[in-house]
């Protein structure tokens, strides 16, 4: 099970018994009239209850149809308010980490402390160990480590700094230790927090543009279908009988499709909250639904790719030494070195040998890497003197010694450099034994979901400021489609225009301000937390853990969601030829004999048929929540062979289900009739 399908499966029980209330208070008319294909049941709702109290006649029949009414419109906001309960806890986790502390603003005179909800944009405040910081903003002098968790999650502390794509700080986070100076960049009730928010309580969500096209849709068919019903009392006087009220209503709501019109709301919510339990704020509905038909993803080499530290790959030896001689070299080289590239050393040498002795040497002489010497290593407690530096500094070195240079030692360092590596040569006393090569190595699994990508019609598209030799290596090692070596900010536009010039939608992860008019650019720009403000101002997603390979799973969520809402759909279209066969022959067998055989369920009467199909109508939004919370599965497969498995499940099984729903129910109604 991938991490999206564990994300998902989650539900909380204990939301139910507060959406079954919030659903009662849902019926109000100002709140329905905001999904028309369900306020047109509500209309028919009350129209069948007054004229079952205005009429005698099968008052009984009457009364239950207009019940069942009542519940399906109950059930179709209560699958609303399931969705909408999930984002309220989440909002009220959030509210409660945002307190109204105090500051310390600074002024011209000096410092004042002054209450957090008193800042406005521009201010600069002094944040010390120990406070919270007071609002959003850039540091603009100092460096502190700050603990985002109560905003992320993330209980290990992050450093921030002024300048660079590290200065951006959350209102409500902790500093941890040191000093810092923020400028405010939000007013009150503009910040990162209060968005948040707002996003993930849904009480303001706006209707994304596929929610509004499929919602006048629905209202569409939901008219050709009223058309058709108040059309029917015309012809039934012509035949010389008459249909009751409610008989009509439940005709029309049968026909229309209820079942995606109460579950639309909950669907557009739910997928909003499947972003947001991957630590992702989507600043709109729209951004998610972009996300699932992007088409080209652009991703920074370091960082995202690559680990973006250079690391031990091999250690070649010169002429005349072995692969384990230079080996064992270069690990004494690095047991004092406490740098990545040091650690990297030991690592391979681990997976070389298995195990390793890394006690230090005693008595040895740390030789510390300084920028004049360009070197390190250890002078041993045997005589021995081991180093590893530049290779113009180490042969340097060893010429001094009156050494010889090894005749294939300046080939090695150029073929190194010419991949994009570091060469690092080891030496022992007046001796050259190889070259260690560092490189930027590729994140584990990184092919793997390029694959799935891949497998998902998405090109993906590296960009790196390496030489054209390196930037090709990292692709082939990494599996991207496409790289674009020696990237300037300005190339990253000219590549995603000219996949929208294509007709592709195009994604993008960034965190520097010179990323900025890239994400803006992009169809789906994910900004890192831990980026620059103007980064997450022009993106339209941020992610709050700052892992740039998430977007992959924000376009899966993305799919997932349109998938979600075309399955349903299909399902309550394809749910409505049952109804027909159920509820039409009822009507008129009665009066029109030669239509029994229409009767195809050979459902026990006209009266236990209408409330058989009225009462599946009824009963299968509530079982489809979980569904739409959920979302249908996804599988990384080609877009036609989706297609075909979900007009197989819930196209012909959106026929095959009312079948045996509505056989069952009219049995169970006729032992009570």
């Amino acid at each position: 099970m991938n991490e999206l399908e564990k994300q998902t499966r989650r539900f909380d029980t204990s939301l139910i018994v507060p959406a079954m209330w919030d659903g009662v208070k849902k019926l109000d008319p100002r709140t329905m009239v905001k999904q028309p294909v369900m306020f047109l049941v509500w209309g028919g709702f009350l129209l069948s209850l007054v004229y079952t109290f205005m009429s005698d006649e099968m008052r009984g029949f009457h009364l239950a149809v207009t019940l069942i009414l009542l519940v399906t419109l109950w059930f179709a906001n209560f699958a609303e308010a399931i969705a909408e309960g999930r984002g309220k806890a989440q909002a009220a986790t959030l509210r409660a980490s945002k307190n109204d502390v105090m500051a310390r603003r600074i002024m011209k005179e000096g410092i004042e402390e002054v209450a957090s909800s008193l800042l406005r944009k521009g201010d600069r405040v002094e944040v010390r160990a120990g406070d919270y910081v007071p609002g959003d903003g850039e540091i603009i002098a100092g460096l502190a480590s700050i603990d985002e968790s109560a905003i992320t999650g993330e209980s290990a502390p992050v450093i921030k700094e002024s300048g660079g794509d590290f200065s951006s700080v959350i209102g409500g986070t902790l500093v941890v230790s040191d000093r810092i100076e923020v400028e405010i960049t939000s007013n009150p009730g503009e910040s990162f927090l209060d968005q948040m928010i707002t996003l993930v309580e849904g009480s303001k969500r706006q209707k994304t543009p596929n929610e509004i096209a499929l919602s006048l849709l629905l209202v569409s068919l939901s008219m050709i279908f009223l058309l058709v019903v108040l059309t029917l009392p015309a012809f039934t006087n012509y035949l010389g009988f008459q249909l009751s009220p409610p008989i009509l209503i439940a005709l029309l709501v049968c026909l229309i499709p209820t079942t995606i019109g109460g579950l639309l709301s909950a669907i557009g919510i739910a997928g909003m909250d499947r972003v947001t339990r991957f630590n992702v704020i989507a600043m709109s509905g729209k951004a998610v639904e972009a996300a699932g038909d992007i088409r080209t993803i652009i991703l920074d080499k370091t960082g995202t790719i690559t680990f973006g530290n250079r690391m031990a790959f091999e250690v070649l030896p010169v002429e005349g030494i072995t692969a384990s001689q230079a080996l064992g070299v270069a690990v004494l080289t690095s047991l004092e070195d406490e740098t990545p590239e040091g650690r990297s050393v030991l690592t391979l040498a681990k997976e070389r040998w298995g195990e390793l002795d890394e006690s230090p040497k005693q008595d040895a002489v740390i030789i510390p890497f300084k920028a004049e010497t360009r070197m390190s290593g250890l002078d041993l407690a045997d005589g021995r003197r081991v180093r590893k530096g530049a290779a113009s500094a180490i042969m340097d070195w060893v010429s001094a010694q009156g050494g010889m240079i090894p005749s294939d030692l300046q080939e090695q360092v150029d073929a190194i450099s010419q991949e994009g590596g570091t060469p690092l040569v080891i030496s022992e006393d007046a001796r050259i034994l190889g070259v260690i090569h560092l490189k930027d190595t590729v994140k584990p699994g990184m092919r793997e979901r390029f694959d799935r990508l891949r497998q998902m019609g998405i090109k993906t598209i590296m960009c790196t400021g390496d030489n054209p030799l390196t930037a090709a290596t990292i692709a082939r090692e990494a599996g991207v489609d496409e790289f674009v070596a020696e990237c300037k900010p300005e190339d990253k536009i000219r590549v995603i225009k000219a996949e929208q010039k294509a007709g592709h939608l195009v994604a993008m992860t960034g965190d520097g301000t010179n990323d900025a008019p890239a994400l803006a650019q992009a169809d789906v720009g994910l900004a890192m937390n831990s980026g620059t403000q103007a980064a997450k101002e022009a993106a339209n997603m941020i992610d709050l853990d700052s892992d740039p390979t998430k977007i992959i799973e924000v376009v899966e969520i993305g799919k997932q969601l349109l998938m979600t809402r075309g399955a349903l759909t299909t399902f309550s279209i394809a749910n409505d030829v049952a109804k027909y066969f159920a509820i039409l022959p009822a009507m008129f067998v009665a009066f029109i004999p030669e239509m029994d055989w229409l009767n195809v369920m050979h459902l026990g009467s006209p009266e236990s048929a209408i409330l058989a199909a009225l009462l599946f109508n009824a009963l299968i939004i509530p079982l489809l929540i979980p569904v739409a919370m959920k979302g249908v599965r996804y599988d990384p497969v080609g877009p036609e062979k989706l297609l075909r498995r979900n007009l197989l499940v819930y196209g012909v099984g959106g026929v095959i289900v009312p079948f045996i729903g509505i056989k069952a129910l009219d049995i169970v109604l006729n032992l009570f009739m």
